[in-house]
């Protein structure tokens, strides 16, 4: 078994930076610090080299071996980075407006990305791995000619295919089955009022499709198809992944937490919690 190193923040390893002027994109050698400091916030994307990785993410354990590559939208649901002594890995942060400018016009970024938010890990084949390399390079080396008269441009391009990569990599494993425009849209809206916090009061599917102005079968439906779930699956994903984030403040008792939630009593709300999170309010604390 290799040594781990539980890492906490970049200025506890030994990595390297390059920085583009208008910090848009960030490249480091170490998923130290992923979603906080300096990189809260971006999108991360990593191809392990050689060593692993261990990590929680969205309550759940991963680990990152050689060959794979890691796409996590954010940051801040990333806890417990532990990195073998051997590990070696391209990292490539990008700020969200830089990937809205050089994601390519095609909706099949919803359904992966909807994919990736269960599970962060694409494991590639032997021809993908050499592809992802490739296009963690020509990112470095872009970046790296900052005289360049369409330096901007040229690292669009270099995010786009890396992207349009991805894309190939997912369909891949997933299949390409093909997203209509209007079913994009709605999922999108749907996870804007999710992102928004609207499920701290609201876990009735009904109370989105009203917002939504369509009705609680059609909502369904559209995020079955798009993310493979139904809108409740999405609803209580948001809600336990921000209650297990909250019981750890030790600085929130469980009556503010009970009334955050819009739950009548603290008794209701310690069911919700041991019910989702197999796990009563006060194991949070311990």
């Amino acid at each position: 078994m290799k040594a781990l190193k539980n890492i906490t923040s970049i200025k506890e390893f030994d990595y390297f930076c390059i920085v583009n002027e208008r910090k848009d994109i960030i490249v480091a050698n170490t998923l130290a610090g992923i979603g906080k400091g300096e990189v809260a916030g971006y999108l991360c994307h990593a191809y392990c080299h050689k060593g692993f990785c261990e990590f929680k993410y969205n309550n759940n354990v991963y680990r990152l071996k050689v060959g794979e590559c890691l796409i996590i939208r954010r940051g801040d649901l990333v806890e417990r980075v532990n990195e073998s002594d051997d590990f070696h890995v391209d990292v490539v942060y990008v700020t969200p407006e830089f990937i809205e400018v050089s994601t390519p016009h095609s909706n099949y970024g919803m359904k992966g990305s909807m994919a990736l938010f269960n599970d962060p890990i694409l494991h590639l084949n032997p021809e993908q791995q050499k592809v992802c390399a490739l296009d963690f390079d020509y990112i470095k080396r872009r970046l790296a000619l900052t005289t360049h008269n369409f330096h901007r441009d040229a690292m669009i391009n270099a995010i786009q295919c890396m992207i349009i990569d991805f894309f190939d990599f997912h369909a891949s494993l997933y299949g390409n089955e093909k997203i209509t425009s209007q079913y994009a849209d709605l999922m999108e809206r749907f996870l804007a009022l999710l992102e928004h916090g609207d499920f701290r009061k609201n876990r009735d599917i009904g109370y989105y499709a009203d917002k939504l102005c369509v009705t609680t079968k059609y909502l369904s439906e559209v995020c079955k198809k798009v993310s493979g779930f139904p809108a409740n699956y999405w609803i209580n994903r948001y809600t336990v992944l921000d209650i297990s984030r909250q019981l750890r403040d030790k600085k929130r008792s469980f009556t503010e937490l009970t009334y955050l939630y819009g739950f009548s009593s603290p008794s209701y709300f310690s069911r919700y919690v041991q019910k989702y999170l197999g796990a009563s309010p006060t194991d949070f604390r311990e």
